[in-house]
């Protein structure tokens, strides 16, 4: 017993070491991996009714389903961020040369407001509105300035970028044609209950579907619309503001309105009423209605966290892991929301278990409310 118990043991140890040991390997490719796993459980469906299609053929459904997934996801997006690039790197020129000066624009609109207006600012000790305007200009310059290093930092790394774009899609076409014997493969290896490692996997998959078949799909036409309306009202740079807007539009609580609302009031505040009128109505009607349309449809009201819970595991994904953390940082809360759920009956589960009651008594003991 002590030698068995002390094979164990290392056996364990060794298991850690080489589990740890893989899990460092795979670091500078986490992103690729991470975004072949959840476009292969996003895409599952499809995978699963191509392959009935074509008479059990695996490997004919999953190039099909990869086929599909360039098509409508891959390409569209490097598309957008080659222009995208190309866009930042207009927008600085012209905010660095002065031909888009954002400290003019500010100070247009605090001119037009009204004198009770500036002797609410001046009592508030921001009563100096140069000073107010060069601090806003030098912050534009500098933000755009860190915006186009960052995306002449993003096109020199091109080899780098289309070697995880090649390992994405070569994991992808494995786990889109094994990813279910993949799954069943590693919930036998789960220590917990059939019913415990059945909530998780539902959740685990209904968070990643919720999230960006959901919440990007919202933010993407959200997005899509304020840069189109951006377009049809002249203002420069639509496709840049677009996707400004996209990237809030995924935090509650924040959204378009950020870019939109600043930009009508100038409309209204240096007399382009029409422009501005028609910039909040459709802010109002259209872009703002969207959340509240489409989130029901693509998401489901049973599969939503609380606003809160999102925009905290967004920001604090974002800053942990970058752009990725927008996904992996609503799923890790939601897991978590999930274990705490679950708690109760893993104790439950626990004293069945010290009572000496046989498997299926445990189970039934645990369900109980």
């Amino acid at each position: 017993m002590k030698n068995s118990s002390l094979y164990f043991r290392s056996f364990i140890v060794m298991l850690t070491l080489v589990t740890v040991g893989f899990i460092w390997i795979l670091l500078p490719y986490y992103a690729a991996l991470f975004w072949a796993t959840t476009l292969a459980v996003i895409f599952y469906p499809v995978q699963r009714r191509l392959y009935m299609k074509f008479k059990g053929r695996s490997n004919l459904a999953a190039a099909a389903t990869l086929t599909l997934i360039l098509l409508i996801v891959i390409i569209p997006m490097i598309a957008i961020s080659g222009a995208l690039i190309q866009e930042i790197a207009n927008s600085y020129k012209r905010i660095s040369s002065g031909e888009f000066n954002v400290g003019l624009y500010f100070s247009k609109v605090i001119d037009a407001l009204p004198p009770s207006a500036h002797n609410v600012l001046s009592y508030l000790g921001v009563g100096d509105l140069t000073s107010i305007q060069e601090k806003v200009t030098q912050g534009a310059v500098a933000g755009g300035k860190f915006i186009a290093t960052q995306a002449v930092s993003l096109g020199q790394n091109t080899a780098q970028l289309l070697i995880g774009l090649g390992v994405m899609l070569y994991v992808l076409f494995f786990l889109l044609r094994d990813g279910a014997d993949l799954a069943r493969y590693s919930k036998q290896l789960v220590p917990l209950s059939e019913e415990h490692k059945q909530h998780f996997i539902r959740k685990f998959a209904t968070v990643i579907r919720a999230t960006v078949k959901g919440n990007i799909v919202v933010a993407i036409t959200q997005g899509t619309l304020g840069g189109l309306m951006f377009w049809l009202l002249g203002i420069q740079g639509p496709l840049l503001w677009g996707v400004v807007m996209t990237l809030l539009s995924l935090l509650p609580a924040v959204g378009a309105a950020l870019i939109w609302g600043p930009v009508a009031i100038y409309f209204l505040a240096t007399g382009e009423i029409w422009q501005g009128v028609v910039l909040t109505a459709f802010g109002v009607l259209v872009i703002g209605l969207i959340d509240n349309l489409l989130r029901p449809i693509l998401v489901g009201k049973d599969t939503k966290l609380p606003d809160w819970i999102i925009l905290v595991s967004t920001l604090g994904g974002l800053s942990v892991f970058g752009l990725n953390g927008f996904v992996i940082g609503p799923l890790a809360a939601a897991l978590f929301m999930s274990a705490w759920d679950l708690f109760p009956s893993a104790v439950r589960l626990n004293q069945g278990a010290q009572s000496g009651a046989t498997p299926a008594q445990e189970q039934e003991y645990a369900s109980r409310k």
